[in-house]
């Protein structure tokens, strides 16, 4: 035996590696169900799965009682109490269980997880007198719809790290029909709340829950970074319910926002940074924001928005795979003289436009400004713009580009757009003081302000036109 190994040792060597290399990938194909790598460690777990917390409460524990009709103010107070106290420790969850748990407003703590089951409603008692005032943002110096203080947030967050908002799509309802009933009767002195408003924070994540009827704007991360919002639906009537954007990023970086469905009183989504001189002087951009997978309706705004307020700046903004249907506007870029800013590095791809009044709007001179005191000539700039794959029917103008001798609209790009038009007027794709390119096939025929490239990217026709004004504002 011995005499056999030592004369067949480079034979029982590739035997062996044979026999190992075979176990190795039979265990691959067992881990993986066939073809690619060895896997080692088990695999993640999914995006949207909760942040384990070492501790856990149910809002029963602190008095909650979910009846619709009992105040539980008090008790979400001590919950928050609780969960900060174990904040070292890795923080903790507070579990809303099944029922209507009506609360006036309170606040958040870092290293929490607020968790809603499915059935948990948080309700936002409808009586201002409930509501905490709150010094107007300071990037704005107004209260936005009332000079001086406005009303806090249902849910409010400030100087917070590691807070995650989940559930089994449980639901946060603002009850606006009351605030909404008497800002039309000019019977408040103060500007609307939010529905949730966390500020000068990190590392949040909102999702798979419903929100609805915010009083005000929906969603208002202010001056954070690190904030994922995915898998919300947002709700509010289309019409008569004033102001309700669903999420307005403001003054933020690092955004991701996905797979939502946003059917609002306003903006579906609004990007932010600051009114006039006060963002001016703020001076916190929004940038690195991403927003992917949406479908949105809009009856009176647009699907999605960057503006008006932006003069703190807005940048590195990507938009795709965004569907918005039976609304008035689908992507609107807006301002005005005065603003300051920039809005610069945005793309927007794989759009679709479905019974949309007008699908791509950029509007200069939308001229609302919080006081007397904010500089006419402080002349905001936009610059890097493009539109791909840009696909739609029923759209009335597929494009309407408003710059100004003030504020032209320089290096917009066009390529691969399609969109079927109801209206077979002459000019329908409208341009003012814009200069830029149109590459490839686009429909219907661009304005005479825009170079022509072929789909290669040679250049056929030159523009000698860019500070034409097309603009038609009767259809």
């Amino acid at each position: 035996l011995a005499t056999f190994l030592a004369s067949h040792r480079i034979l029982l060597v590739a035997i062996s590696s044979l026999l190992l290399l075979t176990l190795l990938f039979w265990h691959r194909d067992a881990a993986v169900g066939g073809g690619g790598i060895l896997v080692l460690h088990p695999p993640p777990p999914p995006s949207n799965f909760p942040k384990l917390r070492p501790v856990s409460f149910e809002l029963t524990e602190f008095g909650g009682v979910g009846d619709g009709l009992t105040l539980n103010t008090a008790a979400f107070e001590e919950a928050m109490r609780a969960v900060s106290k174990h904040g070292r420790e890795g923080g903790a969850q507070l579990n809303i269980p099944p029922g209507n748990w009506l609360t006036a407003p309170f606040n958040l703590t870092s290293h929490l997880t607020l968790f809603l089951a499915q059935g948990a409603a948080i309700l936002g008692v409808d009586d201002e007198k409930y509501w905490p005032l709150l010094p107007p943002l300071p990037s704005y110096g107004y209260g936005r719809e009332h000079p001086g203080s406005r009303y806090g947030s249902l849910i409010h967050g400030q100087n917070l790290r590691d807070v995650v908002i989940t559930g089994h799509n449980g639901t946060i309802n603002g009850q606006g029909r009351a605030w909404w009933r008497k800002f039309r009767r000019k019977l408040l002195n103060h500007t609307r709340g939010p529905l949730l408003q966390i500020m000068w924070s990190r590392d949040i994540v909102v999702s798979n829950l419903t929100l609805r009827d915010s009083p005000f704007w929906t969603l208002h991360p202010y001056d954070c970074e690190n904030v994922t919002i995915r898998d919300l639906t947002i709700l509010a009537p289309v019409f008569e319910a004033p102001n309700t954007d669903g999420i307005d990023p403001d003054s933020c970086k690092d955004v991701v926002i996905e797979d939502c469905y946003i059917s609002v009183g306003d903006d579906g989504i609004a990007i932010k940074s600051g009114w006039d001189q006060y963002g001016i002087s703020y001076g916190k951009p929004s940038t690195n924001i991403l927003i992917r997978n949406l479908v949105v309706r809009s009856m009176v705004s647009a699907g999605v928005s960057i503006g008006s307020e932006m003069s703190g700046g807005v940048s590195d903004v990507t938009v795709e795979n965004l569907y918005v249907w039976s609304s008035r506007r689908a992507v609107r870029i807006k301002t005005a003289p005065g603003r300051g800013g920039y809005i610069r590095r945005v793309t927007y791809r794989n759009l679709t436009f479905d019974n949309v009044r007008v699908g791509i709007v950029i509007k200069t001179d939308y001229n609302e400004h919080p006081d007397s005191g904010f500089d006419p000539g402080a002349a905001p700039t936009i610059e890097g713009i493009e539109y791909a794959a840009v696909h739609g029917e029923g759209v009335r103008v597929p494009v309407r580009i408003h710059g100004c001798a003030e504020i032209p609209v320089r290096n917009v790009t066009f390529r691969d757009m399609s969109v079927g038009i109801t209206y077979k007027k002459k000019h329908i794709f409208q341009c003012g003081f814009v200069e830029g390119r149109v590459i490839g096939s686009v429909f219907p025929a661009p304005c005479p302000n825009l170079d022509r490239y072929d789909e290669y990217g040679r250049l056929l026709t030159r523009s000698t036109v860019q500070n034409a004004s097309d603009i038609d504002y009767d259809f």
